[in-house]
Order: C-alpha cells, then structure tokens, then sequence
C-alpha cells in the first residue's frame, strides 16, 4: 500500500502543570525536510524529537510545532531564601560600617538584588520525557493514518489510470493491422501513377516492403508497456513506500508510450497514443505527492 506526503497530526497533553499542542503537518519532498517550532522549555529535546519525527515519516516536508500554555500560577517567582539571608547579612554589615541605615530599611534593597526571585524551570524527570515522546508518537501515528488514507485514494486512481492504458493498448492491434494493409496499397499505387514505363524487380519491392513494415513494427514495445504496466500494479500490490521506484516505472512506460507513436504512422493510432499519454501524465502529476 502507498502512502501520500500530505498528512496532518495532533496531541494534546499536560506535563509539569504546563499545556502542550503537537502539530505535524507534511507535504511533498524529494527528501526529508523536518522544521521544527519548540518552546524554550523543551529544546533541549530537539535532537532525540528529530530522530523520532525521522523514524516515521521517512520523507517528506515536514512543520513540527510545539504550542505551550503555562499552568495557573506555576511560573510564579519562587524567594531564593539562602541568596536573600546573604544579602541581608552583607547589607547589614555594610550599615554598620558607614553607620547609616538605608531609608525604608533593607527589604526594598534584597528584593532588588539578582537570583533573589528564582524563575528557572525545574528539569525534567525521565518520566515527563517519556510524556512527551509518547505525546509526540501519538501525533505521528495519526500524521502516518492521514497519509494512508490519502495513499488509497491515490492508488484506485493509478490503478484505474494503469487498466485504461492497457485497454487501450489492446485497441492498437486493430488499427496495427489495418495501417499495414493501407501501406502497402499506397506503395504500390504510388508505383502505378509512375506509369508503365518504370521497371522494377517484383521480388525486390517486397523485401524492401518488409523491411519497411518492420521498421514500423511495434510489437516490442506493446509487449515492453504491457510487462511495464504488470509491474506497476505489482509493486502498488506488495511494496510499500515504493514512490520513488514506481516513478522510474512511469519512466519506462513513457518511453515506450512514445516510440509507440513515432511509430504509429497512422492518425488512428496516434489518437490511441495521445490518450495513453494524458493517462500517464496525471499518473505522474500525482506521483509527485506519493512516500
């Protein structure tokens, strides 16, 4: 089964009294192209959040913010009772070596003093690392749905695009032998209009008649598109994140679409041939999105 580039994800959860948003959004890429949008508070994490992200999604464009909301009166400032007791004894001091107490006494001086007011953020427990990363597998998770149920969606339609291709292949041979038939007509009154007078070898006329059509032959390559089509379906059957191989098969299968009509020589088959080519070309427009 394959899978779609665009996807979409999100988890919500609270750790240390704080609210976090884990939003994953993806989009086509040739590689994998990973942003990410943490708060202060987790950056520490970015590397070991990097290698998750890497893990399941494999390629594509990919956003990863983090949106943080703190908790009810939890960043509130919190006394540094030993830095403040320090202050208060070396103002002290200083008061008794000038022999002057500071107006409005030493409480307004301590509370202006740095590391006074401790507004750091506690570290994190490997338990509350373990919320995250579980929060942040949860989002993938629902990214890796999203984008599976995009990938079918793509694939009924390639294999719908794969069966019209073949289908009409199957209508060149009507038309194949009906343009060796009126090839042959035209040579040989081609050769009548030139008139009695010229001499030609009958036997030699038909070999270079058959040298022709062969040239024209196009039996190699509606036999090369058919195994080329064949393989398509089967990678789509049994590989998965096959994209970028089912793209150099697409390859394929628009070469030998196009010798098909440099070979035609005939308006019926190069209608078939143009058809073939719009089918392919939308196979490949959506291609471009596929893991």
């Amino acid at each position: 089964m394959i899978q779609s580039m665009t996807g979409y994800g999100k988890q919500e959860l609270v750790i240390k009294n704080h609210s976090f948003t884990l939003e994953i959004k993806t989009l086509n890429s040739k590689q994998l192209d990973l942003g990410m949008r943490l708060h202060q508070s987790i950056k520490s994490f970015e590397m070991q959040l990097r290698s998750q992200v890497a893990k399941s999604l494999y390629r594509g464009k990919v956003d990863v913010t983090v949106f943080y909301t703190e908790g009810k009166g939890d960043q509130m400032p919190r006394i540094n009772m030993e830095a403040g007791l320090h202050y208060y004894k070396e103002l002290n001091k200083l008061s008794e070596v000038i022999g002057e107490e500071p107006q409005g006494g030493l409480m307004p001086l301590i509370v202006r003093m740095p590391e006074v007011f401790d507004t750091s953020e506690e570290e994190w427990t490997e338990k509350e690392w373990k919320q995250l990363e579980q929060g942040m597998q949860t989002a993938l998770d629902r990214v890796v749905e999203f984008r599976k149920q995009e990938g079918e969606v793509l694939e009924a339609d390639f294999r719908k695009r794969i069966e019209t291709i073949v289908q009409l292949l199957d209508a060149v041979e009507e038309f194949e032998q009906e343009r060796i038939v009126r090839i042959k007509e035209k040579v040989k009154t081609s050769l009548e209009q030139l008139g009695q007078d010229v001499q030609y070898d009958p036997n030699r006329l038909e070999q270079e008649l058959i040298y022709y059509i062969e040239k024209l032959d196009v039996t190699e390559e509606k036999v090369r598109l058919k195994k080329h089509c064949d393989y398509f379906i089967e990678i789509l059957d049994n590989e998965e994140n096959a994209g970028k191989k089912l793209g150099f098969v697409l390859q394929e299968i628009g070469r030998e679409i196009n010798t098909l009509g440099s070979k035609a020589n005939d308006a019926s088959m190069q209608k078939i041939v143009v058809l073939m080519k719009d089918e392919l070309e939308k196979i490949k427009e959506q291609m471009l999105n596929v893991l």
